[in-house]
């Protein structure tokens, strides 16, 4: 005959499991998450998307995970709840002291590929940010630097995105500084493509994708630059982040302007017939279209990247913004809906949104 002590702990475990079954049907019942869906430092979240499964990467700056690694990893199944899973670059020689920024990475022929940029320390104190690959046989990494795609006549490199048309052929968009105000342009970081000749070498035939000209992108004024022989700029202005997407033959490359810092930072777009361009952005002459702040619940949304939800179907923007204390720049994930007036996000959202 079974004991006392037996039926109270086939009791106890049935309460436990019972419980455990409430709160999943009440999560099921809410269908909902809130932004932001990691509320640590995670700036210019990456997320690929491989075998079902999501991995997020994000900046860690001069900064190293628990594992001693470069670059936040986060996976998930749901693109809301996340695990962090350590670190992703192991520390190239020279890594001390450098600045490492904006981890994307892609998938081909049996390896994945993370571009990034490096600045300052040993690597790149004498030229300021340039762009670098590693490799990995995992998702998750750990990745080994493999390649410097050296961009000679830039002094700042930044936010490198592999892109790959629908005939196979890969392409390079990155940012960079220019300092003429040629053609009506105005001094800053804007945005280039260049064909990849394979995935650790630039053909070294870029064209500019877009430039600043417009008030609102505006980074700083009276900005002294010590990379330009300690010239001070009335005004610098910055495009950053490109994230292309190719839509109803259409090639649309979206871009965050303005400084991170401030409420005018947002998600704009130029778009374009060829890959290679002229691309416009007619349409962005008063901010961002795509994503911008909303006063007194969202700042700073920007630095993005684009993912299909579970269901292979939505396309969602994943993001970062500050938290209210503007100490942490978090993720978050909202809608994107292809318009008659072009591409918008459904967002930023700070209330409960149904789930991806």
């Amino acid at each position: 005959m079974p004991s006392r002590r037996h039926f109270l702990q086939q009791a106890g475990s049935g309460l436990a499991a019972l419980a455990l079954h409430s709160q999943a049907l009440a999560r099921a019942a809410a269908r909902t998450y809130t932004n932001p869906v990691y509320a640590g430092q995670f700036p210019d979240p990456f997320v690929l998307r491989h075998q079902g499964r999501y991995y997020a990467f994000g900046t860690t700056g001069q900064g190293r995970t628990t594992d001693g690694r470069i670059f936040t990893v986060l996976t998930s199944a749901n693109l809301v709840d996340w695990k962090p899973v350590g670190g992703a670059l192991t520390p190239p020689e020279g890594a001390t002291g450098a600045d490492f920024w904006a981890p994307e990475v892609l998938y081909h022929q049996g390896t994945f590929y993370m571009y990034y940029s490096v600045g300052g320390g040993a690597i790149g104190a004498s030229v300021g940010h340039r762009l670098h690959v590693a490799t990995s046989k995992t998702p998750q990494g750990p990745y080994a630097q493999v390649a410097l795609l050296d961009v000679p006549d830039s002094k700042f490199t930044i936010d490198a995105h592999p892109f790959q048309d629908t005939d196979g052929q890969w392409y390079m968009f990155y940012a960079r500084d220019f300092i003429d105000s040629a053609n009506g342009y105005r001094p800053g970081t804007g945005l280039v493509v260049d064909r990849l000749v394979d995935m650790t070498r630039l053909a070294g035939e870029s064209r500019t994708v877009m430039r600043a000209r417009h008030d609102w992108t505006v980074f700083e004024k009276n900005r002294l630059m010590p990379l330009y022989g300690n010239r001070t700029f009335a005004e610098w202005h910055t495009l950053e982040g490109p994230f292309v997407r190719k839509h109803a033959g259409k090639y649309y490359c979206f871009y965050s302007g303005a400084n991170f810092l401030t409420p005018r930072y947002g998600v704009d777009y130029c778009v374009a017939d060829s890959i290679m361009g002229p691309y416009s952005d007619a349409g962005a002459e008063k901010g961002p279209r795509v994503l911008h702040a909303v006063a007194g619940h969202v700042r700073g949304p920007g630095h993005h990247s684009h993912v299909l939800s579970p269901d292979g179907k939505t396309e969602y923007l994943v993001y970062h913004a500050w938290d209210k204390a503007m100490k942490e720049r978090q993720l978050c994930i909202d809608k994107l809906a292809w318009t008659a007036q072009g591409p918008r996000c459904q967002g930023p959202t700070y209330t409960p949104q149904p789930l991806p």
